[in-house]
Protein backbone atom coordinates (compact mmCIF):
# COMPACT_ATOMS: atom_id res chain seq x y z
CA UNK A 1 0.00 0.00 0.00
CA UNK A 2 2.43 2.51 1.08
CA UNK A 3 4.04 2.14 -2.89
CA UNK A 4 0.68 2.94 -4.25
CA UNK A 5 0.69 5.88 -1.52
CA UNK A 6 3.82 7.11 -2.69
CA UNK A 7 3.38 6.83 -6.67
CA UNK A 8 0.06 8.50 -6.16
CA UNK A 9 1.61 11.35 -4.23
CA UNK A 10 4.48 12.31 -5.99
CA UNK A 11 3.36 11.34 -9.93
CA UNK A 12 -0.16 12.58 -9.77
CA UNK A 13 -2.19 10.57 -12.32
CA UNK A 14 -0.74 7.08 -13.24
CA UNK A 15 -3.11 6.16 -15.99
CA UNK A 16 -3.41 7.58 -18.97
CA UNK A 17 -5.63 6.81 -22.47
CA UNK A 18 -9.13 5.68 -22.76
CA UNK A 19 -10.71 2.52 -21.77
CA UNK A 20 -12.54 0.30 -24.37
CA UNK A 21 -14.86 -1.70 -24.69
CA UNK A 22 -17.34 -1.21 -21.36
CA UNK A 23 -20.05 -3.46 -21.75
CA UNK A 24 -23.78 -1.69 -22.05
CA UNK A 25 -25.48 -2.55 -18.88
CA UNK A 26 -29.14 -0.97 -18.03
CA UNK A 27 -29.76 2.36 -16.09
CA UNK A 28 -29.50 2.10 -12.13
CA UNK A 29 -27.30 -0.90 -12.66
CA UNK A 30 -25.72 -1.64 -9.15
CA UNK A 31 -21.78 -1.76 -10.08
CA UNK A 32 -18.19 -2.13 -7.98
CA UNK A 33 -15.06 -1.34 -8.95
CA UNK A 34 -12.18 -2.23 -7.79
CA UNK A 35 -8.74 -0.57 -7.83
CA UNK A 36 -10.19 2.58 -9.16
CA UNK A 37 -7.11 4.37 -9.05
CA UNK A 38 -7.13 7.95 -9.96
CA UNK A 39 -10.47 7.19 -12.27
CA UNK A 40 -9.66 5.95 -15.65
CA UNK A 41 -12.13 3.42 -15.97
CA UNK A 42 -14.74 5.18 -13.80
CA UNK A 43 -14.24 8.00 -16.35
CA UNK A 44 -15.57 5.97 -18.76
CA UNK A 45 -18.68 4.10 -17.12
CA UNK A 46 -22.43 6.20 -18.04
CA UNK A 47 -23.28 8.48 -15.19
CA UNK A 48 -26.69 6.45 -15.13
CA UNK A 49 -24.83 3.75 -13.38
CA UNK A 50 -25.36 3.43 -9.37
CA UNK A 51 -21.24 3.30 -8.59
CA UNK A 52 -19.41 2.19 -5.83
CA UNK A 53 -15.45 2.65 -6.45
CA UNK A 54 -12.80 1.19 -4.49
CA UNK A 55 -9.13 1.36 -3.47
CA UNK A 56 -6.61 0.88 -1.14
CA UNK A 57 -4.73 4.50 -1.51
CA UNK A 58 -6.30 6.85 -0.40
CA UNK A 59 -4.15 9.53 -2.62
CA UNK A 60 -5.69 7.47 -5.05
CA UNK A 61 -9.15 8.53 -4.41
CA UNK A 62 -8.35 12.38 -3.39
CA UNK A 63 -7.33 12.42 -6.89
CA UNK A 64 -10.22 10.61 -8.22
CA UNK A 65 -12.47 12.47 -6.04
CA UNK A 66 -11.77 15.44 -8.01
CA UNK A 67 -12.65 14.48 -11.19
CA UNK A 68 -16.06 12.35 -9.88
CA UNK A 69 -17.30 14.24 -6.86
CA UNK A 70 -20.58 12.15 -7.29
CA UNK A 71 -18.88 8.81 -6.73
CA UNK A 72 -19.15 6.63 -3.65
CA UNK A 73 -15.17 6.31 -3.17
CA UNK A 74 -14.20 4.00 -0.22
CA UNK A 75 -11.07 3.56 0.98
CA UNK A 76 -11.00 -0.47 1.40
CA UNK A 77 -9.04 -3.49 0.40
CA UNK A 78 -10.54 -5.74 -2.21
CA UNK A 79 -9.51 -8.89 -0.09
CA UNK A 80 -11.93 -7.95 2.33
CA UNK A 81 -14.96 -5.94 0.85
CA UNK A 82 -17.18 -3.76 3.59
CA UNK A 83 -20.26 -4.69 1.90
CA UNK A 84 -23.06 -7.22 2.57
CA UNK A 85 -23.41 -10.21 0.32
CA UNK A 86 -24.81 -9.80 -2.67
CA UNK A 87 -25.10 -6.37 -2.95
CA UNK A 88 -24.21 -5.75 -6.45
CA UNK A 89 -25.09 -6.54 -10.14
CA UNK A 90 -22.24 -6.15 -11.65
CA UNK A 91 -18.49 -6.21 -10.84
CA UNK A 92 -15.31 -4.75 -12.75
CA UNK A 93 -11.63 -5.90 -11.39
CA UNK A 94 -9.48 -4.25 -14.21
CA UNK A 95 -5.91 -4.21 -13.29
CA UNK A 96 -6.27 -4.77 -9.43
CA UNK A 97 -6.01 -8.99 -8.67
CA UNK A 98 -2.61 -8.51 -10.57
CA UNK A 99 -1.11 -6.45 -7.99
CA UNK A 100 -1.58 -9.03 -5.18
CA UNK A 101 0.14 -12.21 -4.16
CA UNK A 102 -1.42 -15.84 -4.79
CA UNK A 103 -3.17 -15.30 -1.78
CA UNK A 104 -4.56 -11.68 -2.02
CA UNK A 105 -5.91 -12.91 -5.43
CA UNK A 106 -7.91 -15.68 -4.10
CA UNK A 107 -9.55 -13.95 -1.28
CA UNK A 108 -10.15 -11.15 -4.28
CA UNK A 109 -12.13 -13.40 -6.06
CA UNK A 110 -13.96 -15.45 -2.65
CA UNK A 111 -14.91 -11.57 -2.08
CA UNK A 112 -16.25 -11.18 -5.72
CA UNK A 113 -18.53 -14.10 -5.54
CA UNK A 114 -19.64 -13.02 -2.24
CA UNK A 115 -20.93 -9.52 -2.96
CA UNK A 116 -22.00 -10.48 -6.64
CA UNK A 117 -25.91 -10.69 -7.04
CA UNK A 118 -27.39 -14.13 -8.53
CA UNK A 119 -27.15 -13.66 -12.21
CA UNK A 120 -24.36 -10.56 -11.77
CA UNK A 121 -21.33 -10.49 -14.36
CA UNK A 122 -17.39 -10.19 -12.97
CA UNK A 123 -15.66 -8.16 -15.87
CA UNK A 124 -11.85 -8.48 -15.52
CA UNK A 125 -9.25 -7.75 -17.09
CA UNK A 126 -5.11 -8.52 -16.41
CA UNK A 127 -2.00 -8.89 -18.09
CA UNK A 128 -0.89 -11.98 -20.01
CA UNK A 129 2.02 -13.99 -20.34
CA UNK A 130 2.95 -12.74 -23.80
CA UNK A 131 2.96 -8.52 -22.11
CA UNK A 132 6.23 -7.16 -22.91
CA UNK A 133 7.14 -6.26 -19.49
CA UNK A 134 6.51 -9.85 -18.22
CA UNK A 135 10.07 -10.54 -16.86
CA UNK A 136 10.72 -7.22 -15.65
CA UNK A 137 11.83 -7.23 -12.11
CA UNK A 138 13.03 -9.83 -9.58
CA UNK A 139 10.56 -12.57 -9.70
CA UNK A 140 8.96 -12.71 -6.54
CA UNK A 141 6.21 -15.79 -7.37
CA UNK A 142 5.64 -17.90 -10.95
CA UNK A 143 4.82 -14.71 -13.15
CA UNK A 144 4.75 -12.34 -10.92
CA UNK A 145 7.44 -9.57 -10.65
CA UNK A 146 8.66 -6.64 -8.31
CA UNK A 147 9.71 -3.56 -9.96
CA UNK A 148 11.62 -0.75 -8.52
CA UNK A 149 8.56 0.95 -7.46
CA UNK A 150 7.96 -1.72 -4.58
CA UNK A 151 4.70 -2.83 -7.08
CA UNK A 152 3.77 -6.42 -7.72
CA UNK A 153 2.16 -7.35 -11.49
CA UNK A 154 1.22 -10.88 -11.81
CA UNK A 155 0.97 -11.96 -15.60
CA UNK A 156 -1.81 -14.32 -16.11
CA UNK A 157 -3.02 -17.38 -18.47
CA UNK A 158 -6.61 -18.02 -19.96
CA UNK A 159 -6.76 -21.06 -17.67
CA UNK A 160 -5.06 -19.79 -14.35
CA UNK A 161 -8.19 -16.96 -14.43
CA UNK A 162 -10.79 -19.50 -15.37
CA UNK A 163 -9.40 -21.72 -12.18
CA UNK A 164 -9.01 -18.27 -10.26
CA UNK A 165 -12.68 -17.63 -10.30
CA UNK A 166 -13.54 -21.51 -10.40
CA UNK A 167 -16.89 -20.22 -8.05
CA UNK A 168 -17.67 -18.37 -11.02
CA UNK A 169 -19.27 -19.44 -14.30
CA UNK A 170 -16.68 -18.46 -17.11
CA UNK A 171 -18.76 -16.71 -19.64
CA UNK A 172 -15.93 -15.71 -21.88
CA UNK A 173 -11.81 -15.78 -21.47
CA UNK A 174 -9.70 -14.59 -24.28
CA UNK A 175 -6.55 -13.16 -24.70
CA UNK A 176 -5.99 -9.84 -26.98
CA UNK A 177 -2.51 -8.60 -28.00
CA UNK A 178 -1.61 -5.19 -29.52
CA UNK A 179 1.31 -3.95 -30.96
CA UNK A 180 2.78 -0.34 -28.87
CA UNK A 181 5.08 1.55 -30.00
CA UNK A 182 7.89 2.78 -27.35
CA UNK A 183 11.07 4.89 -28.94
CA UNK A 184 10.17 3.81 -32.13
CA UNK A 185 10.04 0.08 -31.61
CA UNK A 186 6.88 -1.78 -31.72
CA UNK A 187 6.10 -3.97 -28.86
CA UNK A 188 3.81 -6.51 -27.67
CA UNK A 189 0.87 -5.96 -25.27
CA UNK A 190 -1.43 -8.78 -24.18
CA UNK A 191 -4.29 -8.62 -21.93
CA UNK A 192 -6.95 -11.22 -20.55
CA UNK A 193 -10.30 -10.59 -20.58
CA UNK A 194 -13.35 -12.53 -19.02
CA UNK A 195 -16.71 -12.30 -18.02
CA UNK A 196 -17.98 -14.53 -15.03
CA UNK A 197 -21.49 -14.90 -14.45
CA UNK A 198 -22.97 -15.91 -10.61
CA UNK A 199 -25.37 -18.60 -10.91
Amino acid sequence: MKSWDSDYSTRGRLWGGGVRNLPDLPEGTRVLELGCGDGKTLSAMPRSWRIAALDISLPALRLCSRSHPQSDLILANAERLPFKSESFDDVFAYHVAGHLFLPGRRALASEVSRVLKSGGKLFFREFGWLDMRMGEGQEVEEATFLRGSGIITHYFTESETSELFCRLVPASIESNCWKMRVRGRYLVRSQIEAIFLKG
